[in-house]
């Protein structure tokens, strides 16, 4: 006889809903077998038939690490196009490459960490290449159309499933895992929460990342605004997956919990689903959890929800049903669809920012083309591996003719020559020699080791001649003439192996300190100074060699020679993406660095019809005046070059828009820690000098008129409508901006706020109207008062034109809205973060699981101002809940001090609050003003009488 068939398990039946499946597989699994899907690689369960998962593929701008993949441009210049449509294809095109790759390699995954919505609110900060725009409603607009791509259309499985990154208020990488932002309630709720909040409401988000960093004091893996805030805008099931290393950094570095365990169990109760912690070895994070079990500070059914939150991504994704996962067999991979999506992505996201008419360049044009950047296609720490490449030089070779085009890279050549009498020479690579970094892919590229396959430096009587290029203070690359830059393995060898800097730990930076009559050459992977050693030369801390540098050649007398020679000369200028302004390292200055300064000045001097093409992951600070023109575009993947010389020779009219406001100079930016943007005044929303190119700004080969403004106002939304007409002789793109103002506002309000905007593309003299609608919600601010957003009755001008400061038109509608109440004081008290303005003082937890409570800077004196406090008839006493120990001073209206509550003692730890009362006699509507001398934590502020 033949043995019945088992019958279907419910979680394998797909005629199931996803939910019975989930409780079904869920019930199925063992405690230990659920404590070990916690972490980022979860193993398989042979016995129910259950495959190994991991979370985590990043795919910020093509697929990363993985080896060869279509390379778009970098989010920040997605986030240049303006263009949701366009992102949109081109998270499609990622999430089919990614299911693609996963076909013939099983370590790519399905669990997608992208895109990043964290705004660029300080363009200083390292990863400003990895956000969309300083504009909470530009930056949704953009990952909602990237998750969307990403997701797939499907109403049932996903292609990929999205995280967002990096949840909360992030933007400095200077100490990010034990710095806290502090984020007033008001800049918590109508800046940083809102672009995620935006995007997760769109229903193409699978989860979330935290940020290493804290908010207010408490680390974000322990954020309640996880279940606060992200759990209560959707009903899908959200998983939330740690920064690798987080958990550790909650014990290691921020010290924050004793053990652990106290750890793993805090995270997990936040929110934290899947732990992303030393690397592929589950066992740390497996003991910790166990062990927290153990101790009763965990629960099984925390991890069960924890576990059911991962399942749902998995089921979503099909893996429970290969036979009706519709992108199961996906193989799309560098198609020409996919080559012209990412061409096309790139001439959209070019940026001009003048143009005195130089531009477009004739077909005849005699180009010299020089710069750092000119013959470069450089990628980034979250970049596959190119398949195709496209500089800017090869593309003016390509669309005006190699005759026509010549070329001075800018370096300084020269040759090191030792205390000996011989220079540093570099051996002849072998003929089979040829790899490039990261091609073979992996799950950790901050593994991938140097190579140590090719011979090591030496040193003879007459040497190699190096490119030197200074990246900034000092930074420098040194480069054969093979192009082989000067790198570091393990061994400690110097070799010529390295074709672009790169890496977790750069091993291609130098410094030359002068040393006695001559220089050291220090590494600043290793920290160690190079010496020249029977077997080679080597980094080493015994006997540094002290070089004295030969120059053979500035790179401003190239320039100049070739500049002098040509119509016009296109500088390109920028940075490179692993140096001065990355992943673990902020910029320090707007500037250009001097080298390209030199390389700029040497260029306009020789020829004054210059054109400064800027390729770079942020803003800097030029001087344009003596410029015939100046292009800005992020490193732009595979087909940068290409769309650049499109841009230049006209074949693309530009239509790039600024997604952050570019300041004129250093002094015009707030501290980098400071993430009050309207108490700093920060980004375009509020930021009151005179910047030297404003956000939304950009301009066209093309010229347009905006017409018929109309609004009518009802049903809870403004209707917005106008048209655009090409008044210029060619077919281009606009993009309308659409921005609002509260005319006479009680509290500081953003000068502009962006509403909408469209990309739309013209032929000559054709016209568009365009039309928005406005949910009245969106002049909303967030009233501390009450604890929510409000709409103030009064007037909102509506602005519309080509950028934040060009604007065309312009009309004011009156909202109805709602008035504001004073605080009840009397009956609820004062949340001490319920300030409306404030000095000297920061955020901090009121205890670790939950709450807020105010501080002073650095222990010292600080203010707090509460507008229109109710105290009824007659108040005659205050209580505060306050830690620490200091005074807390109580005054109305800028009178002198009516209460002054002191804590001599200090309190047994910082979470240890006590109450201390006062006789505080106020009666009626006042202001409240309460100072905060010492170091102390105050918490509530109530009143009787």
């Amino acid at each position: 006889m033949t043995a019945p068939t088992p019958p279907t398990p419910p979680f394998r039946d797909p005629h199931l809903p996803f939910a019975k499946r989930i409780d079904d597989l869920l019930a199925r699994l063992t405690l230990d077998e659920k404590v070990s899907f916690l972490h980022q690689f979860a193993p398989a369960v042979d016995r129910l038939g259950v495959a190994a998962f991991r979370t985590g593929q990043e795919a910020l701008h093509g697929v990363a690490w993985m080896g060869p993949a279509t390379v778009f441009p970098q989010a920040v210049g997605l986030g240049a196009t303006w263009n949701p449509e366009l992102v949109r294809r081109v998270g499609e095109a990622v999430s089919k490459e990614v299911r693609a790759m996963r076909g013939r390699d099983d370590r790519v995954g399905l669990n997608v960490w992208s895109p990043t919505v964290n705004l660029l609110r300080h363009p200083l900060w390292g990863r400003n290449e990895e956000g969309y725009s300083e504009d909470p409603k530009l930056t949704s607009a953009i990952a909602t159309a990237y998750t969307r791509g990403l997701r797939g259309d499907h109403p049932t499985y996903w292609r990929t499933a999205p995280v967002l990154k990096h949840w909360l208020a992030h933007n400095n990488e200077t100490g990010r895992d034990v710095t806290s932002s502090s984020v007033r309630p008001r800049v918590l709720h109508e800046y940083d929460l809102r672009a995620f909040r935006e995007t997760v409401e769109a229903g193409a988000v699978a989860g979330v990342m935290p940020a290493y960093n804290l908010v207010n004091g408490r680390p974000n893996h322990v954020s309640p605004y996880l279940r606060e805030q992200l759990r209560a805008w959707t009903d899908e099931e959200l998983l939330v997956c740690s920064d690798a290393g987080a958990p550790s950094n909650l014990v290691d570095s921020e010290h924050y919990f004793d053990t652990h365990e106290e750890a793993t169990a805090a995270a997990l109760r936040a929110g934290v689903d899947s732990f992303t912690d030393h690397g592929t070895d589950s066992s740390k994070i497996v003991a910790r959890a166990r062990g927290a079990l153990d101790q009763g500070l965990l629960t099984e059914a925390e991890v069960d929800e924890a576990v059911r939150r991962q399942l749902s991504v998995r089921f979503r994704l099909g893996e429970f049903d290969p036979l009706h996962d519709p992108h199961a067999g996906t193989g799309a991979f560098d198609t020409p669809a996919h080559r012209a999506l990412a061409r096309e992505a790139a001439e959209q996201a070019v940026v001009l920012l003048r143009n005195d008419g130089v531009l477009p360049l004739a077909a005849d044009t005699r180009i010299a083309v020089v710069g750092l950047l000119a013959d470069e296609c450089k990628l980034d720490w979250y970049s596959g591996t190119l398949m195709h490449r496209s500089t800017p030089l090869e593309g003016l070779y390509e669309r005006f003719g190699a005759d026509r085009v010549e070329f001075a890279e800018g370096v300084d050549r020269l040759l090191l020559k030792t205390s000996a009498g011989t220079f540093l020479r570099v051996p002849a690579a072998p003929e089979d020699a040829d790899g490039t970094r990261g091609a073979e892919g992996a799950l950790d590229p901050a593994l991938l080791a140097g190579r140590t396959d090719l011979p090591p430096l030496t040193a003879d009587a007459t040497g190699t001649e190096l490119a030197l290029v200074d990246w900034g203070e000092g930074v420098l690359t040194l480069r054969a003439p093979d192009g082989r830059y000067l790198s570091v393995a393990e061994d400690g060898f110097l070799r010529a192996s390295a074709d672009q800097p790169g890496g977790w730990v750069v091993q291609e930076t130098f410094r030359l300190e002068p040393h006695g009559n001559g220089h050291l050459l220090r590494h600043l992977g290793t920290g160690r100074p190079v010496c020249v050693a029977a077997d080679g030369v080597r980094v080493a801390e015994e006997s540094p060699e002290v070089f004295d540098v030969v120059v053979v050649e500035r790179g401003e007398t190239a320039v100049t020679r070739v500049s002098a020679e040509a119509d016009v000369v296109v500088v390109v200028a920028g940075n490179d993406p692993h140096i001065n302004g990355r992943e673990t390292e902020d910029r320090t200055t707007l500037r250009l660095p001097a080298h390209q300064e030199r390389i700029l000045a040497a260029a306009r001097a020789a020829n004054p019809r210059t054109v400064l093409a800027l390729v770079s992951a942020y803003p800097y600070a030029i001087e344009p005046g003596p410029l015939s023109a100046v292009l800005w575009t992020a490193h732009g993947g595979q087909a940068a070059g290409t769309a650049l010389a499109g841009v230049l020779a006209g074949d693309v009219s530009p239509a790039g828009r600024l997604p952050q406001t570019w300041y004129a100079e250093d002094a015009d930016l707030p501290d980098l820690l400071d993430y009050d943007v309207i108490g700093a005044r920060q980004t375009y929303l509020y930021f009151e000098g005179r910047p030297l190119y404003p956000f939304g700004h950009g301009l066209s080969y093309a010229s347009f008129s905006y017409a018929d403004l109309a609004v009518r106002t009802g049903d809870g939304a403004a209707r917005v409508s106008f048209t655009v007409t090409n008044t210029g002789d060619r077919a281009a793109d606009e993009v309308a901006q659409l921005y609002t103002r509260a005319v006479d506002p009680s509290v500081t309000r953003p000068r502009r706020e962006l509403l909408g905007h469209r990309r739309i593309t013209l032929a000559p003299g054709a016209t568009a109207e365009l039309s928005f609608e406005v949910p009245l919600s969106a002049f909303a601010f967030w009233d501390v008062a009450r604890g929510g957003p409000r709409v103030e009755p009064g007037p909102y001008d509506l602005l519309v034109g080509g950028s934040s400061e060009d604007i065309r038109l312009r009309t004011t509608v009156v909202l109805d809205g709602e008035n504001a109440a004073p605080r009840a004081v009397r009956r609820h008290g004062l949340s001490a973060a319920d300030f409306d303005e404030q000095s000297g003082t920061e955020i901090v937890d009121r205890t670790k699981a939950a709450g807020d409570a105010v501080t002073p800077v650095a222990a010292g004196s600080g203010e707090l101002l509460f507008r229109s406090c109710d105290f009824g008839a007659r108040t005659t006493g205050a209580t505060v809940t306050v830690a620490g120990s200091g005074t807390v001073e109580l005054s109305v209206e800028g009178g002198p001090t009516l209460a002054a509550l002191t804590i001599g003692t200090p309190t047994a730890g910082p979470y240890d609050y006590l109450s201390v009362e006062a006789p505080f006699a106020v009666g009626g509507v006042r202001d409240l003003r309460i100072g905060l001398r010492g170091p102390l934590r105050l918490a509530h502020v109530g009143f009787s009488g």
